[in-house]
């Protein structure tokens, strides 16, 4: 008898390699949901969500309670791309929360004082460590994003059937 493991990325083409990104995108949020279980992580990310204009309401639940929020909603999009790889509507729920995520993320880099420094004579685009950190996110939202894309076609068949 033939096993075969299979993934919501069996559409047309070659969408079995992207099985590949998915499983990187579940042991990206996996790890970065456990950090948001120190210390550490939370002080670290106050200052990005208090100047936020998408989460700053988070703050109401204070210093541990906003990261622990967030942990657990990155542990919720892990455990939705690990069932995704069975089931190509809850890929497409997990794949739309991770770009949801990043671009939130990412939106920090913008609305964070003193990440980037703008100036039109010398460096027009100059950032900090925190500004570093935060612009790798424009790449995790693409792969989500392409997560999502190779998802919806099969997510849609499912629906209407």
């Amino acid at each position: 008898m033939n096993a075969s493991f299979k993934i919501a990325e069996s559409g047309v083409g070659s969408y079995r390699l992207l099985a590949i990104l998915r499983w990187v995108m579940v042991i990206i949020f996996v790890s970065f949901g456990m950090q948001k279980f120190t210390l550490q992580s939370a002080q670290g990310i106050s200052q990005f969500i208090s100047n936020s204009p998408f989460i700053s309401w988070l703050s109401i639940l204070g210093l541990r309670g906003e990261a622990y929020f967030l942990g657990f909603m990155e542990f919720a999009i892990a455990a939705l791309l690990i069932a995704g790889a069975f089931n190509p509507l809850l890929s497409a729920l997990g794949s739309l929360m991770g770009v949801i995520t990043f671009a939130i993320t990412w939106s920090f880099f913008f609305t964070t004082p003193g990440v980037v420094t703008w100036s039109l004579s010398t460096d027009p685009m100059a950032w900090n460590l925190a500004g570093e950190f935060l612009f790798k996110d424009i790449v995790l939202v693409a792969v989500c994003g392409v997560l999502l894309l190779a998802s919806l076609p099969q997510a849609v068949v499912r629906l209407r059937s």
